[in-house]
C-alpha cells in the first residue's frame, strides 16, 4: 500500500455548530496522526452550511498547533479568490510556524456558487483567466530572494512552501506538468476526466526545482466499518448531502439512513452515483480489494481519502480499519 492522506471539509452535522465541526476536524487529525498517515488536508468550500473550513489557513494552523508530526495543508486554497501575496504571507506564516509540515494545494475554481464568488473577488472570469500568472506570482514569493525584489512575503520568502496544484479536468493536468508540481486529482467526485488527466500530466512533466518526476495524489471515498452494511449505512450521509446539493438545497451533513433508494429519484441515484463512482464503502475485506483495484488501475503514487460523514466516532473508526489494511500489506 502507498501513502495515505486524509481530506477532512470540516463537516457540520445536522444538529450541530461550526465550532463542533472543527473541534471534530482537530481530533480526527490526532487520530491520523497516531495512525500513521502522511497529510491532513482541509478545503477552500463558501456558502455551504454543512462545511466550516472556509478560513482555510486558520483552519490549517488549529490543525497544525493540535498536532505534532503530520503534515498539514490545502487540498485546497482557491487562488482566483485572493491575491498571490496574501496567500504566500498566509502560508509563510504557517511554515514559518510549524517548519516543515506545512503543504500549499491550489485550485482554479471558486469553491461555490457563483453569487458567492462574485462577493469573493468582483471579477470572477479575470481572476480564473489570470490564474497560470498568478500561480508563478505565488511561487516567486516563497522563492530565495532576488536583488532589487521590491515586493516580499514576510514569512514566505526563501521557505519554499511546497506547492500541489489540484484538479478536475485536463486543464490542471497540463499546468502541472508544464511547471513540474505534484498534482491532486479531486476523483472522488470529478471521474470523468481522471484517466486522461493522468495520461497528459505524466506525459508532459517537466522537471522542477520542486520535482523530478511526476507525482500523483488521486482522492477516493472511502467508508470503512466492521461490516458491509454499516459502511453502506454510513455512505447514505454523503450520498443524501450529494442529492440536497443537485435539488439546490445544500445544508448540514444529514444523519445516516438504512434505505438509500427511499431518498433519492432514478435519475438523482444515476447522477450521485455517476459522481461517487470512486468510492469504497465496506468491511475490512471489501476495502482492501477496492484500494489494490483502484491502486493498479491508476498507479497513483499517493492516495488521498475523503468521506463527508456524519458520526465523527465512525470517521475514526474508518481510518483505524484503513491504517490496519496499509501496514498489513
Amino acid at each position: 500500500m502507498i501513502s495515505i492522506s486524509i481530506l477532512d471539509l470540516s463537516p457540520i452535522a445536522v444538529g450541530k455548530t461550526a465550532g463542533q465541526a472543527l473541534a471534530q476536524t482537530l481530533e480526527l487529525a490526532r487520530a491520523a496522526e497516531r495512525l500513521g498517515y502522511q497529510r491532513f488536508w482541509v478545503a477552500e468550500h463558501h456558502n455551504m452550511p454543512g462545511i466550516a473550513s472556509a478560513a482555510t489557513p486558520v483552519v490549517i494552523g488549529h490543525v497544525a498547533g493540535g498536532t505534532e508530526r503530520i503534515r498539514v495543508g490545502s487540498g485546497g486554497v482557491m487562488l482566483p479568490n485572493h491575491a498571490p501575496l496574501v496567500v504566500a504571507e498566509q502560508f509563510g506564516t504557517l511554515a514559518a510556524l510549524y517548519p516543515g509540515r506545512i503543504d500549499l494545494g491550489i485550485g482554479r475554481a471558486p469553491g461555490t456558487d457563483m453569487h458567492t464568488a462574485q462577493a469573493l473577488r468582483r471579477d470572477v472570469r479575470a481572476a480564473v483567466d489570470q490564474f497560470p500568472k498568478d500561480l508563478l506570482e505565488l511561487q516567486a514569493y516563497f522563492a530565495p530572494e532576488q536583488p532589487g525584489q521590491r515586493i516580499r512575503a514576510v514569512p514566505g520568502v526563501g521557505l519554499e512552501v511546497p506547492i500541489w496544484l489540484l484538479g478536475s479536468s485536463l486543464y490542471s493536468a497540463q499546468l502541472a506538468a508544464m511547471h513540474g508540481l505534484p498534482f491532486a486529482f479531486a476523483s472522488h467526485f470529478a471521474p470523468d476526466d481522471m484517466d486522461n488527466a493522468l495520461a497528459i500530466y505524466r506525459h508532459r512533466f517537466q522537471p522542477s526545482p520542486q520535482l523530478t518526476a511526476p507525482h500523483a495524489m488521486l482522492c477516493i471515498n472511502v467508508f470503512a466499518a466492521d461490516t458491509d452494511r454499516e459502511a453502506r449505512r454510513q455512505l447514505t450521509s454523503q450520498q443524501q448531502a450529494f442529492v440536497n446539493l443537485v435539488r439546490g438545497r445544500p445544508g448540514q451533513v444529514p444523519a445516516p439512513i438504512d434505505d438509500i433508494d427511499a431518498y433519492w429519484q432514478p435519475h438523482e441515484k444515476a447522477l450521485v452515483e455517476s459522481k461517487l463512482v470512486h468510492t469504497v464503502a465496506g468491511s475490512p475485506e471489501t476495502v482492501a480489494l477496492g484500494l489494490r483495484t483502484f491502486i493498479a488501475a491508476t498507479g497513483a503514487d499517493e492516495l488521498m481519502i475523503s468521506g463527508h460523514g456524519f458520526d465523527p466516532a465512525a470517521r475514526v473508526r474508518s481510518l483505524e480499519i484503513i491504517a490496519q489494511l496499509a501496514s498489513a500489506s
